[in-house]
């Protein structure tokens, strides 16, 4: 007589496979399911776009902000440990609309869509699914906001790095110190910046009508979550941000090394979205703002009232003020200044700012 012995290693070594996985995640902080990240977009009265991503790996939430220098290594590293998922079908629910698109093969989709009837400025809520064409099956959902702005007198675009937030983006190891020890709340903003932008946002309208902001930078896509908190924790002007394409993780090294003409392209469509209005622009001398914001005033003549560059970067100073030339030989005003209080000095000379108008709450940076 035979007995059978029944072999259930691979069971076993599945079961352990599952255990390790579950617990690498957990240590991580990372989840393995399906997630759909999307961005605050924005509209006009008659058009709306979205974007996002679809991981299959990404990081949760944080929830603590620490002044530890392997907390703040371990989230910036977490950030960008993610696996994007190309080539599925991801669709777009606003009230009555239904938009359908595929990702991209870095997971990213964009979802243009025109309503039938205009749209009242505000913030609107929009619902991303990720699912299957062939059972509709819902794998994975995300919910965003679309922002309509107030059409004012003016709208604001705006860099990050070294524009507002302190980055040192002319120096890799600098940057990657800093992003590596420090977080969204240990960060700081250049002193005065908060006070210039607030003015701004309030400029000839009222509190409850802000002028539109938007944030391009050459930062990537997986340090959305940084930024915003960021610009929440200082109250900063809400607004749109706009940001490169993600990373994964043997790229951290790279961080902010973009190529800088996608952010050209990224001015150009907010300039398309609203054909009639003007606009401040807003950055630095450490990369490449300069040649972008010349090209920009050069391609939407009379659109650009002013632009303000920050004086971080010395080496790059002669190429600058070539740049500054072309920019006001076109009659666009240009400030190129060290400290906030100098912008904001121009921008009472300039009657962009009014003497009677103050920041909406406490002056802080």
């Amino acid at each position: 007589m035979q007995i059978a012995i029944s072999d259930n290693s691979s069971e076993k070594n599945t079961s352990f496979l599952d255990k390790l996985e579950k617990k690498l995640l957990k240590i991580f902080r990372l989840t393995n399911e399906p997630v759909v990240k999307v961005y605050h977009g924005y509209g006009n009265v008659s058009q709306m776009i979205v974007f996002g991503h679809v991981f299959s790996l990404s990081p949760l939430p944080r929830k603590k902000y620490r002044k530890n220098f392997w907390t703040n290594t371990f989230a910036l590293i977490r950030s960008f440990m993610v696996v994007r998922i190309p080539d599925v079908s991801v669709r777009m629910v606003w009230g009555g609309v239904v938009c359908e698109t595929t990702t991209a093969k870095d997971g990213f989709f964009r979802f243009e869509w025109k309503h039938q009837s205009e749209m009242a400025p505000g913030n609107y809520k929009v619902q991303v699914q990720y699912f299957s064409k062939e059972t509709n099956a819902v794998f994975a959902t995300g919910v965003g906001s679309v922002i309509i702005p107030y059409i004012n007198q003016f709208s604001f675009i705006s860099d990050i790095d070294d524009t507002f937030l302190i980055s040192h983006s002319s120096n890799i190891r600098r940057r990657l110190y800093v992003l590596l020890t420090k977080n969204a709340h240990s960060r700081k903003p250049f002193e005065g910046v908060v006070n210039h932008y607030r003015l701004l946002a309030n400029a000839h309208t009222t509190l409850e009508n802000p002028n539109p902001f938007f944030y391009v930078s050459s930062s990537e896509w997986n340090l959305y979550d940084f930024i915003k908190e960021f610009t929440r924790k200082n109250e900063l002007p809400e607004g749109v941000f706009l940001l490169s394409q993600i990373k994964r993780l043997a790229e951290v090294w790279k961080t902010g090394a973009t190529k800088h003409g996608t952010k050209f392209m990224r001015i150009a469509r907010i300039f398309e979205a609203y054909p009639t209005q003007n606009f401040v622009l807003l950055g630095d001398d450490s990369q490449q703002d300069p040649v972008i914001y010349a090209g920009i005033v050069k391609h939407f003549p009379g659109r650009v009232i002013s632009v303000y560059l920050r004086h971080v970067y010395e080496k790059n100073l002669t190429n600058v003020k070539e740049e500054i030339k072309k920019i006001e030989s076109a009659g666009v005003q240009v400030c190129h200044f060290v400290h906030s209080q100098e912008a904001i000095d121009h921008s009472y000379r300039i009657g962009l700012l009014e003497k009677n108008e103050t920041t909406a709450s406490k002056v802080v940076g």
